[in-house]
């Protein structure tokens, strides 16, 4: 097939189905995930031919969708080894989530409207990726966000997941306010060019290069502006409340959208514009402080939480702090890498997690769990494959992206380092916890007890992706892939190597210690388990903060607007009329009687001023 037409099937084939099934869903009940599922397929297919074309840049244009005098925005598409290799890990996570989908919702009454919607994500994430400009970028940035709040609140009848997805599609608008600025800014100084291109043209020799020259505290608020669009949708502090909360949806829906897609777009916007955070020092420093910041955070929180999907999206939030840092201190090809095998590892987190659920009856708590090594061994020795990726064990691909990360670090900021190299420590000991909490001692409940092993095709996927987790950081993948490549050389990597080695046996030997042959939690933390109250204090701020001025500046409305300038001077005139309606009787003898009491009255006052002269 035609390298030049598979950018539009990667595009237009997602958005026909979910169409064709979210408006068709009840006539299409009973093929509608075949149908869905399908079309992932055939989407990784052409994704994989894509990635056997060349290595240059080729620009699709697709059609001109708004024209304004000389200047149009576009739907294009920009294709390159960045571009290919995230559609590969788009397209890839996305079929096997379409297929786990299969088993896992099997029994769902809307099992249709969810494929639907999975298919709409796809098509979202999709144009993302593909991009030529910034103004597409956001369009489908949006269409993310809708279909993630879908997606998260697919149980709707259940108010925690109708709260989640309301919380989700809120919190990204903030994030999605700030992206829009920064847009608009580029738009302003570039001259309404705002493709990728463009910019990186106008930045080597052009509006953008002289802005650079002159006025670069201009460059580091559009950067800022766009860093907080990745801080929304990738979910940095402190924007990174709605994570946790998305785990009400189905698990798929968590592997899909919180572990390699939705809340990767961030990252890969940033490494997408590059060419304009490099320009700005204060930007970059602002971007590898918050990454920094968010990874150490989450990690502490993710010690004490007991529901298996939200210790998983902790540590989401806590890798995707590390690839925030890494493109903060200008390294985006680190920071890539990560992105791509974090992918493999944490799709096989969460689908291991939802097989254990599954097998559980629906059952997240871990201490309501254990045993299920004997019970669950194909989804024990996976899940124990995607936790050895996650801790950075030697020989798995999580190690060789940490540790390039770790030695970026390093090599800029021994401060930002240590962060990095404490959070590495916390991750081995609450994934180490959690392993042995859910696999090991005895079943701590009926559920536990009866457990069994998942329908193939829900094991599958965990088999195809236990692959990649263990083996994608040799540079098998370096040719398609361009960032999928073992790091390069960087200053004090053996000191990083050792260092990194120490706090993951410090992690994992801490706790193995405290918590094998465990009943219940021995460490109670109520700052980590309430995750700092960040949660409470942003309902604080929204209760005295905005529901009270609200209500301040509604009283005054009430009164002054409403009762002063607007009800007062309309009730003053229907009054005036009221009374003026009551004299115009239509009575010939009382006009008449009203004529004579006015002749009177003026003859009255006549004769008693000329008697008074």
């Amino acid at each position: 097939m035609d390298h030049q037409t598979l950018p539009g099937i990667l595009l237009l084939l997602p958005l026909t189905t979910a169409l064709v099934i979210l408006l068709f869903h009840g006539a299409l009940k009973k093929v509608a995930h075949l149908v869905s599922t399908m079309v992932a397929v055939v989407m990784f297919g052409c994704a994989v031919s894509l990635l056997g074309a060349d290595n240059s840049e080729v620009i699709h244009p697709l059609y001109s969708f708004l024209k304004i005098g000389n200047w149009q925005a576009d739907i294009g598409f920009l294709v390159d080894q960045q571009c290919r290799g995230m559609l590969f890990i788009v397209t890839f996570v996305g079929m096997l989530v379409h297929i786990y989908s299969l088993g896992y919702m099997k029994e769902d009454e809307s099992k249709a409207r969810y494929f639907g919607a999975l298919s709409l994500f796809m098509f979202s994430m999709n144009g993302i990726v593909l991009a030529d400009n910034l103004i597409m970028m956001f369009l489908f940035w949006e269409l993310v966000g809708l279909s993630s709040y879908l997606l998260i609140g697919h149980w709707f009848k259940k108010p925690e997941a109708c709260n989640a997805a309301n919380k989700a599609f809120i919190t990204n608008r903030i994030g999605d306010f700030g992206f829009m600025t920064g847009i608009l800014i580029l738009f302003g100084m570039n001259f309404g060019d705002v493709s990728l291109l463009g910019l990186k043209d106008s930045v080597a020799s052009g509006p953008l290069h002289y802005v650079v020259q002159q006025g670069p505290w201009i460059i580091t608020l559009a950067c800022i502006g766009l860093f907080l669009g990745a801080v929304g949708k990738s979910a940095q502090a402190p924007l990174h409340v709605w994570l946790p909360d998305a785990m009400e949806g189905p698990t798929p829906v968590s592997a899909l959208i919180h572990a390699a897609t939705m809340v990767a777009a961030g990252v890969y916007m940033l490494v997408r514009v590059n060419f304009l955070l490099v320009h700005s020092h204060d930007a970059q420093t602002i971007i590898a402080w918050i990454g920094g910041i968010t990874a150490l955070m989450a990690a502490l929180m993710a010690t004490q939480q007991n529901d298996i999907k939200k210790v998983l999206a902790y540590s989401t939030l806590s890798q995707l702090g590390y690839m925030v840092m890494a493109v903060g201190l200008a390294a985006p090809d680190e920071s890539m890498f990560h992105l791509y095998t974090h992918a493999f590892f944490k799709a096989l987190l969460f689908l291991g997690a939802g097989a254990v659920i599954y097998s559980c009856h629906h059952e997240q708590n871990i201490w309501k769990m254990g045993g299920l090594r004997r019970a669950l061994p194909v989804t024990f020795v996976t899940f124990a494959i995607g936790t050895a990726a996650l801790m950075g064990v030697p020989g798995t691909s999580g190690f060789f992206s940490k540790e390039g990360i770790l030695a970026v670090a390093y090599g800029h900021s021994k401060f930002l380092f240590v962060i990095g190299l404490f959070t590495a420590f916390l991750t081995a000991f609450y994934m180490t916890r959690l392993v042995i909490v859910v696999f090991n001692g005895k079943p701590r409940s009926k559920d536990a007890s009866h457990a069994h092993e998942a329908p193939f095709v829900m094991l599958l996927p965990l088999l195809l992706l236990a692959v990649p987790s263990l083996v994608s950081g040799y540079g098998l993948l370096s040719g398609p892939l361009q960032a999928m490549v073992p790091h390069a050389e960087h200053e004090g990597g053996q000191i990083v190597m050792i260092c990194s080695i120490v706090v993951l046996l410090a992690g994992f030997l801490t706790g193995s210690r405290l918590y094998t042959n465990k009943e219940k939690d021995p460490l109670n933390i109520p700052l980590f388990a309430n995750k700092f109250y960040i949660d409470e204090i942003y309902a604080w701020i929204i209760k005295y903060g905005q529901d009270r001025v609200a209500w301040i500046v509604n009283a005054i409305e009430k009164i002054f607007v409403d009762g002063l300038l607007v009800l007062f001077p309309s009730s003053l005139a229907a009054g005036l009329g009221n009374l003026m309606r009551r004299v115009q009787t239509g009575s010939l003898q009382g006009y008449t009687f009203v004529l004579g009491l006015g002749i009177i009255a003026v003859v009255y006052v006549m004769l008693f001023a000329t008697a008074k002269h």
